[in-house]
């Protein structure tokens, strides 16, 4: 079974994320949807909230999973089995950033990193920016999947 590992804070889940995801579930048997716990971070929804984004997002997928995991990534994909992990690449900066960690994880384990770029309408998009547009009362519908929208609009952030 090719299994594989979609990593990531999710804070929140957006469109970026989920085209990565949508593509992913291509390539692989069963693509598992890690949301990382850091901790350090301060995160603007609970993991619960994250969480539930995700799995409502991808409901009627059964190739995809929702785990939440501490620690390295790499002892992570080797307690569940995944060979893989995929990361979705928005610009040059990514891509030198997740050639750093893609190599580390390599050099830690025999796990194989898989690079995805966004499609070209939602390369802009991160959770960072729409933090910032959330704080400050922009129109961020057109960020995130439409369970991000609902919780957020019912919890009146």
């Amino acid at each position: 079974m090719r299994r594989a590992i979609f990593p990531g804070s999710f804070d929140p889940l957006t469109l970026g994320h989920y085209d990565i995801i949508q593509r992913g579930i291509t390539l692989f048997d069963e693509l598992v949807i890690a949301i990382g716990i850091n901790a350090e971070k301060r995160y603007m929804f609970t993991l619960e909230e994250r969480k539930r984004f995700i799995e409502e997002a991808f409901a009627n997928e059964p190739k995809i999973k929702v785990l939440t995991y501490e620690g390295l990534t790499v002892h992570f994909c080797k307690e569940i089995n995944a060979n893989f992990i995929l990361r979705g690449l928005r610009n040059p900066g990514d891509f030198e950033f997740e050639k750093a960690i893609a190599h580390t994880n390599r050099k830690l384990s025999e796990i194989e990193t898989v690079f995805l770029l966004t499609s070209s309408g939602k390369s802009y998009i991160s959770s960072s920016i729409v933090r910032d547009v959330i704080r400050n009362g922009g129109d961020y519908t057109g960020l995130v999947p439409e369970t991000v929208v609902a919780t957020h609009q019912g919890n009146n952030r």
